[in-house]
């Protein structure tokens, strides 16, 4: 008798599995597998067969949500512990793959894997890439052999492949147009929530120093150094610097983690006093500053260095707020164009079209 699956328990352990690839792929973590299985998943991923892999997808959730499948078995008409593979794909992995944006096929049981075929040699013999076909079998019996624990691992390891593919290929951001100061709060609060190793933050405080700009045509130059740049590859060491006519107008630290004393006396050694900058600006998007930091940003004052903390979200509404329509238009353009960026992750890219289609669903 064919096994039956929560398709709701799949898709939950899909999307917890994926959080954890998009993670290691933003910090530049390997996942150990053995050496053959990785070799299986860079041949899958070079064959421009896309079914191979993502039936593989199904394959791992199908073994982790019930070791009694036979995941050799796709079709419910293969017998006893076969499962319906083409369901699982339909109902939980094709429509996540397109909704994070990940280059796909319509589903591999309408391709290459139709017509009651099973995960076994046999299948190769009708099939035009055999190499491919393959690799997925040599992955299918380390997954088969596999603890628990190790099934998950190979999960993690095979979706993290499916990011950097990801990564490799062009997303499209969502355009938008017309957007009240309700709606730009609700967006920038989701943007600003989301994962970003500060990068976010960063790009939506520059659009609006670009927003002033361009609105007030002012004489600025607009300069921010990428995440995990050398603060000393700026003039005056702030993640976002402002100049006017060479001088340095202001000076800003974009930060997700917490102000305290040693953090500012340290930004105060390390830049502000070296540079000479009398106008230091923190924007925190989490965190408030501590007690201390401020009392130690007002000693700092007495000796002619100004340092001010502000929440980057406030700043960023109360200045669309007063730009107006045209303003906030060229907010909204300067921000798209610094997330198409092609060192912005992907992810970014997939986590703004989500908001946006939330946003005006």
């Amino acid at each position: 008798m064919a096994r039956q699956i929560d398709y709701d328990r799949a898709r939950d352990l899909l999307e917890a599995q994926f959080s954890l690839a998009e993670e290691d792929f933003r910090d530049g973590i390997s996942i150990g597998v053995p050496q053959d299985l990785e070799s299986s998943v860079q041949t899958l991923f070079t064959s421009k067969t896309q079914a191979y892999r993502e039936a593989l997808v199904g394959c791992c959730l199908a073994r982790l949500l019930d070791d009694q499948i036979d995941i050799t078995k796709p079709y419910v008409n293969q017998g006893d512990h076969a499962y319906n593979g083409r369901t699982l794909d339909e109902r939980v992995v094709n429509p996540f793959l397109h909704e994070h944006e990940i280059p796909c096929s319509k589903s591999p049981f309408l391709s290459a894997l139709r017509r009651n075929v099973d995960f076994t040699p046999d299948t190769a013999k009708g099939l035009r890439d055999k190499v491919a076909f393959e690799a997925m079998l040599s992955f299918i019996a380390a997954l088969k052999a596999a603890s628990d624990a190790e099934a998950l691992a190979y999960l993690r390891f095979l979706l993290g492949a499916f990011v950097r593919l990801r990564d490799q290929s062009k997303i499209a951001l969502s355009r938008i147009n017309r957007v009240s100061i309700e709606q730009y709060a609700e967006l920038i609060q989701a943007m600003l929530g989301t994962q970003s190793g500060g990068r976010l933050p960063v790009l939506l405080a520059v659009a609006t120093f670009e927003a002033i700009k361009r609105t007030y045509d002012l004489p600025w130059r607009i300069e921010f150094q990428g995440i995990n740049v050398a603060d000393s590859q700026n003039d005056a060491g702030g993640d976002i610097t402002v100049f006017r006519e060479g001088a340095v107008v202001l000076s800003v630290e974009v930060t997700e983690r917490a102000i305290d004393k040693a953090r500012l006396r340290s930004t105060f050694n390390t830049k502000i006093a070296p540079n000479g900058i009398d106008d230091y600006l923190f924007f925190f998007s989490a965190a408030q500053p501590t007690e201390e930091a401020r009392a130690a940003a007002r000693s700092y004052f007495a000796q002619g260095h100004e340092i001010n903390f502000a929440p980057v979200s406030e700043w960023i509404l109360t200045v669309l707020t007063t730009l107006g329509a045209k303003g906030r238009t060229i907010f909204t353009e300067t921000f798209i164009d610094l997330l198409d960026a092609r060192d912005v992750p992907a992810a970014l890219k997939v986590t703004w079209n989500n908001n946006v289609r939330q946003l005006f669903s």
